[in-house]
């Protein structure tokens, strides 16, 4: 298994960047009103396209001939050339946000900066490459600390990951809170979004894929609709309520769903949590897409993958970026389709750096596991690390489309949208930073 370190990337100013540093740094006093364009600024339809990339007089050149070099030396397999190409590109003076001598405050004060993850691989040519992608915002570890440690006192409390707790510790689940939701400092609040998370990732882990902690592929539709029950409770007569309830009580899995929703409901709206329910659902239809490929030994098509990855993501926890942050984006907004396509775009390119980064971990495990690209290098017949650069374009591609996609709909959207957005693109930064780190992609 690999260790792959973390470099940051060449600085590089967004529009949603800039709209982001400006939400987390005035995010008081937002009241509901109606849509109109932000101050200064012309509202322009959906989909047009906004600047994206490098800015800043005599930098864009320098930086773009750095990413294109780096790229290339990530090809050739010379990663420590492609790290040394990558500083040659930033801005004397300038250091990225978040990167060590830099406080959170100050990478929220000015334009965040574009990061990727290093151009690094490992003595088989595995490894991932420089993704697009903006930085954490922030990186406070006590808060992290604080979150990860009641965590782990919670999954101990409800029964998962019984004797396997120093892993959910070393994983850092509380550190992947924080950095994600930078504009929310409440550790209970981001410890409610962590059991919601945490629980979601135990019933994939107990019922989908590690024989070791109990999952069974024929059992695994029986398993996902009884654990559903957990976090849409079934109203059964009073005749077979109480041993219902027992049996409920006896699988860990439904009982961290259960107390994870229980939870979050402290802070969210009704609405908010009728929304995590849907996102749960559609996971839960994910894990069964899955659960197929592998009952049949059928890899799927690059197509069917991406589609399948829409709904198997980081939807559920994005999804509550409003409940951590102390807001409510109304139920409508959400579900507009142009919202709808920018949020779940997101949300596959956020896990499509989850494939990046376990793939290496799964490259050395026996039996077939589904990554895009092993998809890629399946379809295309390529070897796997060209899938693996083609598979980073594709996230970049996804990033790129929100970044666009997102600022046209915060010009003319309420306070409420152009937050979510914000902190959907903070979302990103951070689930790649915690990837970048996390020993449950990086090592023993």
């Amino acid at each position: 298994m690999s260790l792959l370190s973390r470099i940051t990337a060449p600085p590089a100013h967004h529009d949603v960047a800039r709209l982001v540093a400006t939400l987390l740094t005035h995010r008081q006093g937002a009241r509901r009103r109606a849509p109109q364009a932000l101050p200064g600024t012309t509202p322009r339809p959906a989909g047009t396209a906004l600047p994206t990339g490098p800015t800043g007089l005599g930098t864009s050149a320098a930086r773009l001939a750095a990413t294109g070099r780096a790229r290339e030396a990530w090809r050739a397999g010379k990663a420590g050339e492609a790290g040394e190409v990558r500083e040659a590109g930033r801005v004397a003076g300038k250091p990225t946000a978040g990167a060590p001598g830099t406080s959170g405050a100050s990478g929220i004060a000015g334009a965040p900066a574009a990061s990727g993850s290093a151009a690094v691989s490992d003595d088989r040519g595995i490894g991932v490459p420089e993704l697009y992608c903006p930085p954490a915002l922030r990186d406070d570890p006590a808060l992290a600390r604080e979150v990860n440690d009641r965590l782990v006192d919670w999954a101990d409390e409800v029964g998962i990951y019984d004797g396997r707790l120093d892993r959910v510790r070393a994983a850092d689940f509380g550190r992947l809170m924080m950095l994600a939701h930078p504009d929310g400092d409440d550790p209970d609040r981001l410890l409610a979004a962590g059991k919601c998370a945490l629980a979601e990732w135990a019933t994939d882990d107990y019922y989908c894929d590690d024989e070791t902690m109990g999952s069974r592929t024929d059992l695994l539709g029986s398993h996902l609709g009884l654990a559903y029950t957990a976090v849409d409770p079934s109203h059964l007569p009073a005749r077979y309520a109480p041993a219902w309830e027992e049996e409920m009580r006896q699988d860990p899995v439904r009982v961290a769903l259960r107390s994870g929703l229980d939870h979050l409901s402290r802070y969210a709206e009704p609405s908010q949590v009728a929304r995590l329910r849907h996102e749960v659902a559609v996971l839960f239809v994910g894990y069964e897409q899955e659960g197929s490929w592998r009952s049949q030994g059928r890899m799927p098509g690059v197509r069917e993958y991406l589609a399948h990855r829409q709904i198997n993501s980081f939807l559920p926890c994005i999804a509550l970026t409003d409940v951590v942050g102390g807001y409510a984006l109304p139920a409508s907004v959400y579900a507009e389709p142009r919202v709808r396509r920018a949020v779940t775009m997101a949300a596959t390119a956020a896990t499509l750096v989850n494939d990046l980064y376990s793939m290496t971990k799964e490259h050395d495990s026996s039996g077939v596991e589904f990554n895009l690209p092993v998809v890629i290098a399946e379809e295309d017949g390529c070897s796997l690390r060209e899938a693996i650069e083609r598979s980073a374009e594709i996230h970049d591609e996804l990033v790129r489309t929100y970044e666009t996609e997102a600022a046209a709909l915060a010009l003319t959207g309420t306070p409420e949208l152009r937050r979510f957005l914000a902190g959907v693109w903070a979302w990103l930064g951070g689930n790649r930073e915690w990837h970048a780190g996390s020993p449950r992609y990086n090592g023993a």
